[in-house]
């Protein structure tokens, strides 16, 4: 069966990735079809050169799922599969006969692997499935912030296919502000009161800006919502209402709730991660090297984006080395501080360490 498939975004002064996206997807799909919310720039020029339909729009006050929408409704109605993509995302070669290949006659969405981050050696960091490719009548956004995609259909039901075929990566832009997040968390969790991610996305913010307590009582919540089940997402959050703890100071009392971490998702390395650098700021090197090498023994990624590149990377190997060598323990220890090195190469305080605890073990 032959299908009409069409991009929706929206934009906002993305000249320096406008014509990369239309590089990358023009030829890839029937149509691209943008929401212009006002840019300044060559942002419409640019796109509109390439072939895309843009209509410039505004939304005030500024909230994500309206003009997402607005998007979508500019599509014709003949179009079949709508991709919801950002302008600082990039599908792989291959997009079109990727879909194709999954779609059914009765698929409503579309998963598929996302890389949010890309390293700076070139390779993807974080990794996940993702969602935002969907039939055009079935779907709508909703929430300020963090939108979501939401069925809706008198007379059927989401059926979702998966794909491995089609693979998105995000080239995030550095310079952009996130300051109209926190506000419009806010205003989601006081529309929809009831939504557990959005309670721990608030819960998170909060803690992105140090803002300890509020975090706390945010997370918490999150943790006492009957919905609240998604037991990675609730290790996050005890793993969130720590690091809130141990800013503030209370090392213990952070202690106490990487423990819960632990217990809540002891096959994920994260939240053991998390725990080794608490027990060494505390100096506790048993418990340092307890932690360490839980996480180490850890080989399976999560694929979701609660995953932390950064346990997966060199830092566990070296938290290993520190607890191991602090209790006497000095040959293993030797053994993962090379492994840090290996990753991290370029790290001055990693060979430093390591050329110590070599000329200790030969005098």
């Amino acid at each position: 069966m032959s299908y009409k498939i069409a991009i929706t975004t929206i934009a906002l002064n993305e000249e320096k990735f406008a014509q990369r996206f239309m590089d990358a997807h023009k030829n890839e799909v029937d149509a691209i079809y943008v929401l212009d919310t006002g840019s300044t720039d060559k942002t419409v020029e640019i796109l509109r050169d390439n072939g895309a339909h843009v209509v410039v729009g505004w939304t005030k006050p500024w909230r994500f799922d309206m003009p997402r929408n607005a998007a979508i409704n500019l599509v014709p109605e003949e179009y079949t599969i709508c991709i919801s993509v950002d302008l600082d995302e990039i599908f792989s070669p291959g997009l079109r006969e990727g879909i194709l290949k999954a779609w059914q006659p009765d698929t409503t969405r579309l998963r598929y692997q996302y890389a949010w981050s890309v390293n700076p050696d070139g390779t993807h960091g974080t990794t996940f499935w993702y969602d935002k490719i969907f039939h055009r009548q079935h779907y709508r956004w909703v929430l300020p912030v963090h939108e979501v995609l939401c069925y809706s259909s008198a007379t059927g039901h989401e059926v979702q296919a998966w794909s491995n075929d089609v693979f998105l990566t995000h080239y995030p832009d550095p310079t952009k502000s996130r300051s109209s997040y926190l506000p419009l968390l806010e205003m989601a969790a006081s529309e929809s009161p009831k939504d557990d991610r959005t309670a721990h996305y608030l819960g998170r913010e909060y803690m992105f800006y140090s803002m300890w307590d509020k975090a706390i009582e945010q997370l918490t919540r999150h943790l006492s919502m009957p919905t609240a089940t998604w037991k990675s997402e609730r290790c996050a959050s005890m793993r969130f209402i720590a690091r809130s703890y141990q800013g503030k100071g209370e090392m213990k009392t952070a202690e106490e709730w990487y423990l819960k971490a632990c217990a809540e998702m002891p096959t994920e390395r994260e939240p053991w991660f998390e725990l080794a650098k608490n027990y060494y700021f505390q100096n506790n090197w048993h418990g340092l090297y307890f932690a360490a090498k839980n996480t180490l023994a850890i080989k399976d990624r999560p694929n979701s984006y609660i995953c932390e590149p950064s346990a997966w990377a060199w830092e566990p190997y070296d938290l290993a080395a520190l607890g191991a060598w602090n209790i006497g323990l000095k040959n293993e220890a030797v053994e993962h501080g090379k492994m840090a090195c290996e990753i991290n190469s370029q790290d001055v305080r990693l060979k430093n360490n390591l050329n110590l605890m070599l000329l200790q073990l030969q005098s």
